[in-house]
């Protein structure tokens, strides 16, 4: 039955890519010599350089000029031109990747991804750092499938790395500028190239300004407008033939407007006797179905004030003509202060501040050697990470939850809370890779030992003497039913989570050590030259994690174990047609165990029925293929289509709670967040104007299934299946210095949206970016 489904799926992509007359951005890079064919694309998806063609796993590739002409300007845009990527946008600002199914949908800033980011292989532990990280691109490289091997734990889904422009060995500069809808303004460039005979430097900045398009149904009010600025220097110093050094120091300042989400619907909680708007709220207009239309507290805009820096030093030396010892060392701060307003309404139903400080620490040291026909990389890898959060939440007098202890004797009104959590993550592991060419064959093997420990403090605590009287109170009451003697009133500021076994109050501390063995194992062959077939087996892990949220009780804050991922993949890379043509294919199977996502839990004893908390899905498994199609039928003509297939499914008994809050047993259902179809497609023409002067014309297209925002079955938690088509004309003088554009992205104005929440008493969904209009100009000298 693994066989029939796996065959289905590919054949049905590949059928499409045979036929279909969509297309996406062109990943092989094929710029220029196109009477030659596409052009090799020399990467270093498995931290050696060799062909994209000869890795033996899928991989995405995309030059920097290619990200740009496509529109790419953060991991956002990757959707555009990586088959099987989805990125949504959580209502509490964090973002979450998934590649094939696989994602972690936990909205702190310290919750580990399941999709890794690397800039220049230094890691980018958290998904709120990678904001930055497209800033003045070589090239793109998305590694699809677990990476535990080389890239470590944290990568059951893939790896995204950013490979940055370097320093050149010839002075050159370049400026870029557009101008958009909704005044949006991008301005940026970089100056490059030696210093000395041995040391050369590259600068690059750019700042991202106006642009918003969100607009208040209700009032004169608009929304969204960026303020980010990013830059990045590197030096690189060569003192011998044999030793190799390079520093890079980047960082960003984002002070941007947040997204306000769209009303669908209004579900009180709480007694609306007790107080707080219920009538208002049951009253409020729906959110009209376009884009822009969206709602929000006046006087509580969502704005961003976070930055990051960030620090990698490497160093490289050569021990032997095939022996290569290289660290890599790499410490980053990210500063997070953010206001939140999810509920859709301009009532104060529910607001929040979040504030957060993450330090991060990373050192990679590896022995890479090439042994006649083997190839090894062994080294070893240890990470320190300090993650703060504090969330404020209120005022929200609007909300009846907030009048419950109020209404029962036990209080008055709370409106005010905060919440917080303190950890550590500790991370150690030793790591070994060997590729054993045997004629035509390339036998692989990779192991990993990975040792971890989060050490974790947190709770929810009163603020202004309000929710720790009600707390306090009916604690009280439980523990007089109990026998117990009243404990004393909980001080203002002080925890308020209720430990059920004890019937106390007070800080959460728990540590989760876990270790684990991650590996890989395949074989590829090339029975002639431009094709590769390869098939491999492979295991990883995602660590176990707390979540942050606003715990009634201890057990909330019971951490999920890890996940793991066994991986079947089958794949192949052939060029044809005298190179003019590239198919590359896969089909693979994930055994999946411990699946984390948000749920629900019961607190012994139940006082506050359902409550929030990560709980693991004990088997599931993802099924699936995907197809890339590179062409250059005729010269100055690329065509490129990709496509995915995912079948997602629980394959054990789960009973859990929809986002409603009642309970059913989810066996059987598909992964939230998971469409069954990704398509992308470009077409791109270039042609001569004249001898000095030659032109281009684009268009590229997107197209992703129906998926869901929850477990259940709900209708309100539809995410709609919706197509996307951007074009794009430019001339560009023949010496390649100035080049002018113009380019109009989702050309339809298709009303999308890739995200929707219950937020205490609405449901809202999150839109995505309506048409846009612009131009741009570059210059290179």
């Amino acid at each position: 039955m693994l066989k029939i489904n796996i065959l289905k799926g590919s054949s049905a992509i590949i059928a499409i890519a045979c036929c279909s007359s969509a297309f996406a951005q062109d990943q092989s890079a094929a710029e220029g010599g196109q009477s030659g064919g596409l052009q090799e694309i020399i990467v270093t998806a498995q931290k050696k350089q060799e062909s994209a063609n000869s890795v033996p796993l899928s991989v995405t590739v995309a030059s920097g000029e290619a990200l740009a002409k496509a529109g790419i300007s953060s991991t956002e845009d990757l959707g555009k031109i990586v088959p099987g990527f989805s990125y949504t946008e959580s209502a509490y600002s964090t973002p979450v990747f998934t590649l094939r199914g696989i994602g972690f949908y936990e909205t702190s800033i310290g919750a580990k991804p399941s999709v890794s980011v690397y800039v220049d292989e230094a890691p980018l532990p958290f998904s709120v750092m990678a904001r930055g990280a497209t800033l003045d691109l070589e090239r793109l490289e998305v590694l699809k499938g677990p990476q535990g091997t080389l890239f470590g734990q944290n990568s059951t889904g893939g790896a995204i790395n950013y490979i940055a422009a370097k320093p050149t060995n010839d002075f050159s500069a370049g400026f870029d500028a557009s101008y958009g809808s909704y005044d949006a303004v991008n301005l940026g460039g970089y100056i490059s190239g030696p210093i000395t005979d041995t040391f050369k430097a590259r600068f690059a900045f750019k700042t991202e300004q106006g642009g918003g398009f969100q607009k208040s149904y209700t009032r004169d009010d608009k929304l969204g407008d960026k303020n980010f600025v990013n830059g990045r220097l590197l030096l690189d110093f060569q003192p011998t033939d044999t030793v190799r050094f390079s520093l890079n120091v980047n960082g960003f300042i984002d002070k941007s407007e947040g997204m306000a989400a769209q009303l669908l619907d209004v579900r009180i909680q709480g007694n609306p006797a007790f107080g707080g708007s219920a009538d208002a709220l049951l009253a409020y207009p729906r959110a009209p179905y376009n884009n822009r239309a969206a709602d929000w507290t006046p006087d509580r805009r969502p704005k961003r004030d976070n930055w990051m820096w960030q620090t990698v030093f490497r160093g490289d030396v050569d021990l032997a003509d095939d022996v290569t010892l290289t660290s890599l060392t790499s410490y980053a701060r990210y500063e997070h202060d953010t206001v939140i307003d999810p509920d859709g309404v301009t009532l104060k139903d529910y607001t929040y501040t979040t504030l957060g400080t993450i330090k991060a620490f990373s050192q990679e040291l590896r022995l890479a050697a090439s042994l006649g026909n083997v190839d090894l990389i062994v080294g070893a890898n240890y990470n320190d990470e300090k993650v703060y959060q504090q969330d404020n939440s209120g005022p929200y007098p609007d909300t009846p939850s907030a009048y419950t202890f109020y209404g029962l004797g036990l209080g008055i009104p709370f409106i005010y809370y905060n919440q917080f959590s303190d950890q550590r993550f500790e991370t150690k592991a030793v790591f070994g890779n060997a590729d054993w060419t045997i004629g035509n064959f390339v036998v692989h093997g990779g192991i990993r030992y990975t040792k971890t420990r989060d050490d974790f403090a947190g709770c929810t605590r009163d603020e202004g003497f309000a929710l720790g009287q009600g707390v306090g109170n009916l604690l009280n009451v439980v523990r007089a039913g109990a026998g117990l003697d009243a404990l004393p009133p909980i001080p203002e500021g002080g925890c308020v989570t209720i430990d059920g076994q004890t019937l106390t109050y007070g800080l959460v501390e728990s540590s989760l050590p876990e270790d684990n063995v991650s590996w890989r194992a395949g074989v590829d062959w090339k029975p002639r030259p431009g094709m590769l077939l390869y098939a491999s087996a492979s295991r990883g892990y995602k660590a176990g994690s707390y979540p942050l949220l606003s715990a009634s009780d201890a057990r909330q804050l019971t951490p999920v174990s890890q996940e793991t991922v066994l991986a079947y993949e089958a794949g192949v890379k052939a060029s044809f047609w005298n190179r003019r043509a590239q198919l590359n294919g896969a089909v693979f199977y994930y055994d999946y165990q411990d699946k984390q996502l948000k749920g629900m839990t019961i607190a012994n004893p139940d006082i506050f029925g359902p409550l929030q908390a990560l709980v693991n899905v004990p088997k599931s498994s993802i099924t699936g293929g995907e197809v890339q199609l590179d062409l250059l039928p005729v010269n100055g003509l690329k065509l490129m289509f990709a496509g995915t297939y995912i079948k997602s499914k629980v394959k054990s008994s789960f009973v859990n709670y929809d986002a409603m809050g009642d309970a059913f047993n989810f066996k059987g259902e598909a992964f939230p967040y998971t469409p069954k179809w990704q398509l992308n497609g470009d077409a791109e023409y270039d042609f001569a104007v004249n001898e000095n002067l030659s032109a281009n014309i684009g268009a590229s297209a997107s197209y992703r299934s129906k998926t869901s925002a929850a477990f259940g079955n709900l209708p309100l938690f539809d995410i709609n299946g919706y197509a996307l088509v951007d074009l794009r004309a430019g001339v560009e003088t023949t010496d390649n210095k100035w080049r002018a554009g113009i380019f109009v992205r989702n050309v339809f104005n298709k009303y999308y949206w890739n995200n929707t929440a219950k937020i205490l008493d609405t449901i809202v969904r999150y839109a995505g970016t309506p048409r846009t209009i612009g131009i741009n100009l570059s210059y290179r000298y």
